[in-house]
């Protein structure tokens, strides 16, 4: 399979009534959320999706660089949900549960979610999730689901030497390369599908199913909020999508914004 992506065969058979409909594609951009951005901001409508073959300035969360080599799967999507934006921030587990579902039952590998926005297999990232909203006051006007999938490229090759500990691709895990299109409209059919849960039921069913994936709780984590190490158990994710930390000395916390890994010794 090419590591290019047939553009003609993007929207071919895609079942969605929104996600997709309109998809603009490029062969390099510096980022497609900053593309979707732009364009939302100029008035495109909710689900429109833009697509690069490679990146020059990806990014993930908290501006940290991401890199989008040829092969992956980057691309965006405009959502213009009628949310607060503390609420439209839950959005990344939204994505989050379709690419977990996407990758499972799909592919059959054994995925992890990762607090607040990565997904796993095998204890290594495969695909990072960002969520950036425009607002005015408490008026969400969009908000912008950019999803980047290490998909048909061998790590080792592709990426700088020190991801290679904890970075993993689609194609490494599979033995194989898999069609970028069909994963493309698959991602995307199931995106819409719980964003329509979210929308109509609330967060509560998407966080739970989201926390299927979850193999971290339950486990003794180590999280850096700034710059600071807060150790313990990692008890839930909770309603606001914080994680619930039970600290050494008994009390818990609530974590909105951090990074967490497990803890090994």
């Amino acid at each position: 399979m090419s590591a290019k992506i047939n553009v003609d065969m993007l929207q071919r058979g895609l079942k969605t009534r929104c996600l997709g409909r309109h998809v603009f594609f490029s062969g390099k951009v510096d980022s497609t959320n900053n593309w979707a951005k732009e364009l939302a901001s100029f008035g495109a409508g909710e689900g429109l999706v833009t697509v690069a073959e490679t990146q020059s300035a990806g990014r993930g969360r908290l501006d940290r660089e991401w890199i989008s080599p040829a092969g992956g799967l980057w691309f965006s999507a405009i959502l213009k949900p009628n949310l607060k934006p503390h609420e439209a921030v839950k959005l990344v587990f939204v994505a989050g549960l379709a690419v977990a579902e996407v990758f499972s039952e799909f592919y059959g590998l054994r995925v992890e979610t990762k607090w607040p926005n990565d997904i796993l297999v095998n204890r290594r990232k495969v695909c990072g999730l960002l969520a950036e909203m425009n607002t005015v006051g408490d008026t969400v006007n969009y908000v912008v689901i950019g999803i980047g999938v290490n998909a048909n490229f061998d790590v080792k090759k592709a990426l700088p030497e020190e991801l290679w500990k904890n970075a993993t691709s689609l194609q490494s895990e599979l033995g194989r390369k898999v069609q970028l299109e069909t994963l493309f409209r698959a991602l995307l059919e199931k995106l819409e599908k719980v964003y329509e849960l979210f929308m109509k039921e609330g967060f509560r069913p998407v966080l739970e199913e989201w926390k299927k994936y979850a193999f971290f709780l339950g486990r003794q984590v180590e999280v850096t909020i700034q710059r600071e190490n807060v150790s313990g158990l990692a008890l839930d994710v909770d309603q606001n999508g914080a994680l619930v930390l039970k600290l050494e000395n008994g009390r818990t916390k609530q974590v909105f914004v951090g990074d967490i890994r497990e803890r090994t010794r």
